[in-house]
């Protein structure tokens, strides 16, 4: 059972692993605070952490809650759905055939089975904007690996309700969100140099920042950028 601290006004949930280092996290979408901790630490030691950080941590509830959220998806005829940044109308038609997604200009086709519910619509065009995602970000994973002197690691792709992406420097992996899919193509190019650079710096220390600076002068322009978009509607069950 997770511990629970107040800082002030807010409440944080304290979670004892198996790690040398404290993580602290806002989970959208109302900011809620989680604090991963070693083992070995106090409690009283994790309150004091977390109260240095109060600043940082009201600055990013609030930014998160003011965040604009796309609707639910009813996956309707003309329903706007969005691709690298691009709105695009749904346009469904019935086959007696495999079903597929085909992007023409600005209307995304889907072609699926008299009947298809929702839940099969969501399936078909989730499985879409994945195979887009791996493309494109296997192919700035080569390109960005070359220009910062590295192998180019593996990608995975999968939903993420937290996460832009993620770096396991031990595996040579990065994991981006196949949301990403439905952002400017910057923002992927972003999220890609940034994990590649974790790979080098595992932190967000002061090294890590002239690194970006580096290779991608206007990081921080494309980081306001993904931040200012809306994000997908979920179901938190916290």
């Amino acid at each position: 059972m997770p511990s629970r601290i107040t800082l002030g006004e807010i409440e944080a949930d304290v979670v004892f692993k198996d790690i040398r280092n404290v993580h602290l996290t806002i989970l959208p979408p109302k900011g809620r605070v989680r604090i991963s901790a070693p083992r070995h630490m106090a409690l009283d030691t994790v309150r004091v952490f977390a109260l240095s950080k109060l600043t940082w941590i009201k600055a990013q509830r609030e930014k998160m809650m003011a965040q604009q959220r796309e609707g639910t998806r009813e996956y309707l005829e003309r329903e706007s759905h969005y691709v690298w940044g691009r709105r695009c109308l749904l346009k469904l038609i019935e086959v007696d055939a495999a079903p597929s997604v085909e992007l023409r200009h600005r209307t995304l086709v889907l072609a699926i089975r008299p009947n298809a519910d929702a839940a099969a619509k969501n399936a078909l065009l989730a499985r879409w904007y994945r195979d887009q995602l791996r493309q494109r970000a296997a192919t700035l994973a080569v390109k960005w690996s070359r220009t910062l002197g590295l192998d180019a690691p593996r990608i995975h792709v999968q939903h993420m309700k937290t996460k832009w992406g993620s770096c396991s420097p031990a595996r040579r992996s990065i994991r981006l969100n196949t949301e990403l899919a439905k952002k400017p193509p910057g923002c992927l190019e972003y999220i890609v140099v940034h994990e590649l650079v974790h790979l080098l710096e595992p932190t967000h220390n002061e090294r890590f920042k002239a690194l970006m600076r580096t290779f991608m002068p206007e990081w921080e322009d494309r980081r306001r950028e993904l931040s200012r978009l809306p994000v997908r509607h979920e179901n938190w069950d916290y």
